[in-house]
């Protein structure tokens, strides 16, 4: 039996390999056995910010261990103090019962005799550098090395997956509890660095409890142990030891600034608001957001602000009950429009879509949810390959569904979509998205190569036609993942992209500015040994494209370097991918999702 050790991380033991296919149907190959322990943190600061100070890390961190796998160190910071939460006779009892129920059956009868997938296994979805780290208090006056331009004024804040407690069973990268990590620039100063969890019902019932009571979506959520767990989530809610109706998600992917505020996004929950402190830089999770009392569903994470109205369009999905999907929209002031339920024969995983001037471009491809393939022993995540994947054009302010136009696009299956725009000419609307194949390879384990494809899809909307171009050359082709347009011009025709290099999958190791038009490709690498995730385009002009071009403006990106055990903050130069600053960071800054820039000025009217 091999321990893989992360240090202050407790220990995931395993036999050495990956779960294969042959492995999975042994009696025993690559079970695992968890205990729950929570990453420390350190609370809140009441007195003043501490001066920068490099927090230590465990001798060898990033460095291979004996077993092959890599090391990561937590940074040394003292444990959060939770208060136990009180329960009655009953509710002891009854969490006793439970547990035991959990551990004897659950675990040991329907889990550890199965191996996991690579999918659903912690030694794989959260070694290296996907690995948690503790919360980090704000630190001051960080290191630069060269010039940040003094424009940049304002919060630079990502979000990512940051498990506070090993994973008892099965876990996917998605799975974890949510963490913003924030960069204040001034004046050409980094001023602080912070890093806290968002504040989630879910997290801080889990904390009071000591332990992990919510079933992870995607990598428990399988097969007869799915529905063991399932079970048994209900019967402790329905014991009061949980309470599902204050929120269940973990609001781990998006991030978007909004009528004064910071909210994060999982598609599971509605929208929780995060404070950023104007003095100190620190992140304070002000609670699950409805939009005073109008939101009552979920909302997926990739919102899109148009930059021209001002307005707030979102999805939701439901994978239960019809409507499986509604569209909706909040005007400037926070005010919701009505509700567009769109008639879908199945649920189906629309992690993102587009907007254009004038229009919402709704993708509804083959990946859907059937919860019966977990009575088969199966993931409820599906690729649906009878069905014909297809996109909608809807009016933004459509009264119903009706005024939907679909067009068929057949084997299309695309995570996120980076902008749409309009050709009245030809009546076509022209998305760019990045077609992954195979389509549900990030749920299911594959034996087939990722591909990731940025592409260039016309949807005719007069003739119900569809084309598809890849925008790169077979012979420049690399994975594209992650990364946006200049937000200014969002909805309107762009020339570039700034897309992550997301190679060796699921690493990143560079980011590219693609010119849509002529497919030319300019790569910023971060190194040997380096990998970093979603380069972020900031604006020079924060109130519209500047006349100098679209690409008139900076990227901004965390970078993490696996030998030296360092991160880092890159600001590069959009118009010619030229290095212009490195701002070094106290602390190791995982691999995480998608992030923002908030300036200045909207912080200063922060709710």
């Amino acid at each position: 039996m091999a321990t893989i050790t992360t240090p202050g991380y407790a220990h995931i033991q395993r036999q050495h390999g990956r779960c294969s296919k042959a492995g999975r149907r042994g009696a025993a190959a690559n079970s695992v056995r968890f205990s729950a322990r929570a990453v420390s943190s350190v609370p809140h600061a009441a007195a003043a910010s501490p001066a920068f100070l490099p927090v230590p890390f465990v001798p060898g961190a990033d460095a291979p261990s004996p077993s092959g796998k890599t090391a990561i160190g937590v940074p040394k910071t003292k444990q959060r103090k939770e208060e136990q939460r009180s329960l009655n006779f009953f509710q002891r009892a009854a969490a006793m019962a439970l547990d035991a129920f959990e551990e004897g059956f659950v675990a040991n009868v329907l889990e550890r005799p199965h191996g996991l997938p690579s999918t659903a296994d912690p030694a794989v979805q959260i070694a290296g550098n996907f690995a948690p780290v503790g919360e980090t208090p704000p630190a001051r006056s960080l290191p630069v090395s060269g010039r940040i331009p003094p424009f940049i004024n304002g919060v630079y804040a990502r979000n990512g997956a940051n498990p506070h407690f090993d994973p008892v069973a099965g876990h996917h990268l998605f799975d974890g509890d949510g963490m913003v990590h924030a960069v204040s620039i001034r004046n050409g100063a980094a001023e602080s660095y912070a890093c806290r969890f968002t504040e989630t019902a879910r997290l801080r019932q889990e904390r009071a409890m000591g332990r992990p009571m919510f079933p992870k979506a995607i990598g428990e959520l399988h097969g007869h142990s799915g529905i063991a767990r399932l079970a048994l989530f209900y019967a402790r809610a329905a014991c009061g030891l949980v309470d599902p109706s204050r929120g269940t998600g973990v609001a781990n992917a998006g991030l978007v600034y909004f009528n004064g505020r910071l909210l994060a996004m999982s598609e599971d929950d509605l929208p929780y608001q995060v404070r950023v402190g104007a003095d100190d830089g620190d992140l304070e999770t002000v609670g699950r957001y409805d939009f005073d009392g109008q939101l009552d569903c979920a909302m997926i994470a990739h919102p899109k602000l148009d930059p021209v109205t001002g307005e707030l369009h979102a999805l939701s999905y439901d994978v239960i009950k019809k409507p499986y999907l509604k569209y909706f929209y909040f005007s400037p002031d926070g005010t919701k429009s009505a509700d567009v339920e769109i008639p879908l024969d199945q649920p189906t995983m629309i992690h993102d879509f587009a907007i254009t001037e004038n229009y919402v471009v709704v993708p509804d491809h083959q990946v859907v949810f059937k919860l019966q393939e977990m009575l088969r022993g199966g993931s409820p995540v599906v690729l649906d390959k009878e069905k014909t994947s297809r996109f909608g054009v809807l009016p933004k302010h459509a009264s119903d569904a009706s005024e939907m136009v679909w067009v068929d696009v057949p084997d299309c299956f695309c995570f996120h979509l980076w902008n749409a725009w309009e050709e009245p000419e030809t009546d076509e609307v022209v998305v760019i998205g990045s077609c992954m194949t195979p389509a549900d390879s990030i749920f299911n384990e594959s034996d087939q190569h990722l591909e990731s494809v940025l592409t260039e899809i016309r949807l005719n909307t007069r003739t119900g036609e569809s084309t598809r171009r890849a925008i790169l050359p077979p012979s420049r082709q690399v994975n594209l993942e992650v990364g946006m347009v200049n937000r200014n011009m969002l909805g309107r025709k762009t020339r570039y992209a700034y897309l992550a290099v997301a190679e060796p999958w699921p690493k990143v190791s560079g980011f590219a500015k693609v010119d849509l038009a002529t497919g030319e490709l300019t790569k910023f690498e971060y190194g040997e040994g380096k990998f970093g995730g979603e380069p972020c385009f900031v604006p020079m002009d924060a109130a519209a494209a500047t006349p100098r071009g679209e690409d008139d403006g900076y990227i901004l990106s965390f970078v993490h370097d696996e030998r030296a055990g360092t991160s880092e903050l890159l600001v590069v130069n959009a118009a010619d991918m030229r290095l212009e600053a490195t701002v070094q960071l106290p602390s190791r800054v995982p691999y995480g999702f998608h992030g923002t820039f908030i300036t200045a000025g909207e912080l200063s009217s922060q709710a």
